[in-house]
């Protein structure tokens, strides 16, 4: 029990942290916080984290409710799940900025927004489809364990929220440091985990669909 905790704890974490990717946020954020205030680059952090930290503890806990409102197995979303984060994945490998976090126009508009907090940092730079559909993924793992498992998932959520608040709240001196070659770097390497991730969530929901493939391994 304690040994699939662990297993749970670490494979939340590193997912999670991959997917929100704490340093492209923090880019994101330093671009569009250019000029504002030192109270006001802190309100908006603040902001941000919170709102994501609603939506991602709302599919923790009701998101396998949501997929059975609308008929959707979890073994389908996980398939499905693993197909969008290897999608990630590649675009994070290769250098591109990933569409299903923020497009060009999104940037564009939120750059004269009064609130860029919810849009685009929360939603979708934060929260976006990887890490919805990733705790939702999580939750129905832990319940497997135990109804009490899914604490592991919250924890875990809180965790990488309060790493890229930190992050957020100390982008000036950040920034000085991490260029954009480092950051490159650093974003192939954790799209090779996430592939590696994705493929994972396919295998699972694939032998969990269809059993017989297991007996041929």
């Amino acid at each position: 029990m304690l040994s699939n905790l662990l297993s749970l704890l670490i494979l939340s974490i590193s997912s999670l942290i991959i997917l929100i990717n704490p340093l492209g946020v923090l880019l994101m954020y330093a671009l569009l916080s250019e000029g504002m205030e030192r109270d006001a680059k802190r309100q908006v952090a603040r902001e941000a984290c919170k709102i994501a930290f609603v939506i991602l503890l709302i599919f923790t806990v009701c998101g396998t409710w949501i997929l059975q409102v609308f008929g959707i197995s979890i073994d389908a979303f996980r398939i499905a799940g693993g197909i969008l984060l290897f999608g990630i994945g590649m675009e994070m490998v290769y250098a591109k900025q990933s569409r299903t976090k923020v497009t060009a126009t999104e940037k564009y508009e939120s750059i004269d927004a009064s609130d860029i907090a919810v849009m685009p940092l929360a939603l979708p730079m934060i929260a976006g489809p990887g890490s919805i559909t990733t705790v939702v993924v999580l939750a129905n793992e832990a319940l497997h364990y135990h109804v009490l498992s899914i604490i592991v998932v919250i924890f875990s959520i809180v965790l990488i929220i309060l790493l890229t608040y930190i992050l957020l709240i100390n982008a000036d001196k950040i920034v000085e440091k991490v260029g954009q070659r480092e950051y490159r770097v650093i974003n192939r390497l954790m799209g090779i985990l996430l592939i590696a991730i994705a493929v994972q969530f396919v295998i699972t929901g694939l032998l969990s669909v269809f059993p017989i493939l297991a007996g041929g391994v």
